[in-house]
């Protein structure tokens, strides 16, 4: 009879380990989502499964935002951190709008030459790698800064789903598992990152726990110290020290003296619509309007969607959207954006009368001169919204996959390799080919420009879609398309993130398509109109809600390009 019970405990044990393991690894499958009293979509299941209970014991969308900020870093380390930074757009319930800026910034010893070899050239490894590629974080007193000023719960009770992930561990799911196995040749240079992401030096396979202790001690100190557990004490000291150790630049005061800012949103509108979003050090929210506006004075068709002449209009759009950005795009505290004038419907039409029948060559378009019109910026994105209406599109990065992929040995986080965004000499490209002058140059406790674009578009002055992706300078061109996919043909929200993308940022003067996102004769088209085609790849990885005001329903929908979740209750 012993023997019995004995068998039949070992079976409902492997049962129970399979159960978990199923529903950890097919989560991700839940792509779409319909509620009526929140919705949340992010990245990762359990981080998105983190925010949706948040919202269910009566916390307000930001109470469950900074839940599932402190969850990715934990569930979703390829992007989701407290050694990064990020923005955040919020719309609340009584019609105020605001933006929270965590960007990382510059270190005080940082330099306008220091990626410069002797010669002058721009060096990439020392802006890419290491920690001399690391800016000054801001996720942790953006999160808490955000909290306290507009949630509705303790930090204690939003970061303990977090604390619980990380010392209890997780089942790895393929995309998580694989990734770490992938990144294992980089790890294996810095001691505190093969402890972390290897089993003892052996790959890890799906399906395994992955427990971070360190991290678990990390996030306990800020849930008890606030933002003091992280810029100061024991976590502070192990910063300093291994950024210090391999040749960085930040220092205890630039922990004491980083703040997060909390500045006035850019609008526009389009088609009715109001466009809720980011503004510089962002590059994303101005960019997206100039476009929008670029691109209101086409008319699209339901059957247009797909054309040549669509993608034709698009793309020129883009060019001379990011030839502007090269130009003028920086750090508001450090340079003289022109906002009103990128933003004018007047100068966008400037623009559109610009674009002809055919490809104008990248070489021939030169950044506007807005000026004359001022009178009249590797990620993750996730967004929230509760049954009062509250609304939250927020996007958080360590730059490149895992940042510098250097874990702070003790405290268990990665480090940014953000100082890459910074344009360290005029013509030299960053790693993801983008362009920059005078006006995003590094300066000490300088923000370097971002293409995160976390949007909400308004509808009679109520959120309509709430959108954003990771993807570098990709971000804003998805986040472009989605929305026109939703406003000009009517897609539902699903269809809207699944539609194939396209992407073309200037310089390189090429159109990016997606596998199988465009037939033959519509690339042959194009190619007649003087376009050339780079490496076909994914472009972004978009989560948004769309909301239905007339019904109150809510209905999300997580990229079916990567392994996030869509979750409404």
């Amino acid at each position: 009879m012993q023997k019995w019970i004995y068998s039949n405990k070992i079976i409902f044990c492997i049962l129970l380990l399979f159960f978990f393991l199923f529903k950890n690894l097919n989560a991700a499958v839940i792509k779409e989502a319909a509620g009526k009293n929140g919705m949340v979509v992010s990245a990762n299941a359990l981080a998105t499964e983190v925010g949706l209970e948040i919202l269910k014991k009566g916390g307000n969308s930001i109470d469950a935002a900074v839940a599932v900020g402190f969850a990715l870093a934990v569930t979703y380390p390829y992007a989701g951190n407290i050694g990064g930074g990020g923005f955040m757009v919020i719309h609340l319930k009584n019609g105020k709008n605001t933006t929270i800026d965590f960007r990382e910034k510059a270190p005080l010893k940082a330099t306008k030459n220091m990626f410069l070899d002797k010669n002058g050239n721009f060096n990439p490894k020392l802006s890419q790698e290491g920690t001399t590629s690391a800016g000054v974080p801001g996720t942790v007193a953006g999160l808490i800064y955000t909290l306290k000023k507009y949630g509705t719960m303790k930090l204690a009770e939003v970061i303990q789903p977090a604390i619980n992930l990380a010392e209890n561990g997780f089942l790895l799911d393929y995309a998580t598992a694989e990734s770490f196995k992938n990144t294992l040749h980089d790890f294996k240079r810095y001691p505190s990152s093969y402890k972390i992401f290897s089993n003892n030096g052996i790959p890890y396979r799906t399906g395994e726990i992955f427990k971070q202790e360190d991290l678990a001690k990390t996030l306990e100190l800020i849930k008890d110290e606030g933002r003091d557990g992280f810029y100061k004490g024991k976590t502070a000291q192990l910063l300093i020290k291994q950024i210090q150790s391999l040749g960085g630049y930040i220092t205890q005061k630039d922990l004491d003296e980083y703040e997060p800012v909390e500045r006035k949103p850019v609008y526009g509108t389009y088609r009715g619509y109001k466009i809720v979003s980011m503004p510089p050090p962002s590059s994303g929210g101005i960019a997206l309007v100039e476009m929008l506006n670029v691109l209101e004075n086409f008319h699209f068709t339901q059957d247009e969607w797909g054309s040549s002449k669509y993608f034709h209009e698009l793309a020129e759009t883009m060019k001379f959207a990011f030839a502007d950005r090269t130009k003028y795009l920086g750090d508001p505290d450090f340079y003289p954006v022109p906002e009103k004038g990128l933003l004018s419907k007047q100068y966008a039409e400037s623009i559109y009368k610009k674009i002809g029948s055919k490809a104008i060559p990248a070489k021939e378009i030169k950044a506007g001169n807005p000026l004359k019109f001022q009178e009249s910026m590797e990620t993750t994105h996730y967004d929230v919204y509760d049954k009062d209406g509250n609304a939250v599109s927020v996007t958080t990065t360590i730059n490149s996959a895992y940042g510098s992929k250097i874990v702070v040995d003790g405290a268990g986080f990665l480090l940014n390799n953000e100082m890459d965004d910074f344009s360290s000499k005029p013509g030299a490209p960053n790693q993801f080919g983008l362009l920059g002058s005078e006006a995003n140059s590094i300066q000490p406790q300088k923000r370097m420009l971002s293409s995160m674009t976390p949007t909400i578009v308004l509808k009679n002055d109520k959120p309509f879609l709430i959108i954003g992706s990771p993807g570098g300078s990709t971000i804003i061109t998805v986040v472009l398309q989605v929305i026109m996919n939703c406003i000009d043909f009517h897609m539902n929200i699903k269809e809207a993130i699944e539609a194939p993308r396209i992407h073309n940022q200037w310089l390189p003067d090429e159109i990016y398509a997606e596998p199988f996102g465009l037939s033959s004769d519509v690339r042959d088209n194009l190619i007649k109109m003087g376009y050339k085609f780079g490496k076909d790849r994914t472009l972004g990885l978009a989560e948004g809600i769309k909301i239905d005001q007339s019904d109150g329903i809510i209905f999300g929908s997580s990229d079916p390009r990567g392994n996030g979740l869509a979750k409404g209750f």
